[in-house]
């Protein structure tokens, strides 16, 4: 298992429209989600940033992240949450939201 953390901004005036649509997540990009090898995710806001930690369980990353990016549904939602967001001027190249380097764990 490999944790993950990324960092987000949001649209100015974004965060209620961004929360009422997570409130009812679509049952279909959940169980993308889910086939992708992705568990325990939670996304936290604070004054205009959103960070999202998950626990990744499967053996590669990049194709199950692949197989997300292809899925039609996916993509849907995608177009809808990307409007309402706004990368970090600093995130890598091909990123949307930012990665994170974890700096201190302890369970």
């Amino acid at each position: 298992m490999q944790r993950y953390g990324q960092v987000i901004r949001l649209q100015p005036g974004a965060l209620e429209k961004y929360k009422q649509y997570h409130a009812q997540a679509w049952p279909e990009v959940l169980k993308m989600i889910r086939r992708c090898h992705i568990r325990n995710y939670s996304i936290y806001h604070k004054d205009g940033t959103l960070f999202a930690c998950f626990e990744y369980v499967g053996r590669d990353f990049q194709a199950d992240m692949a197989r997300m990016a292809a899925d039609p549904k996916t993509q849907e939602w995608w177009a809808i949450m990307k409007p309402l967001q706004d990368p970090l001027p600093t995130r890598s190249e091909g990123e949307w939201w930012s990665d994170m380097e974890e700096v201190f764990h302890t369970d």
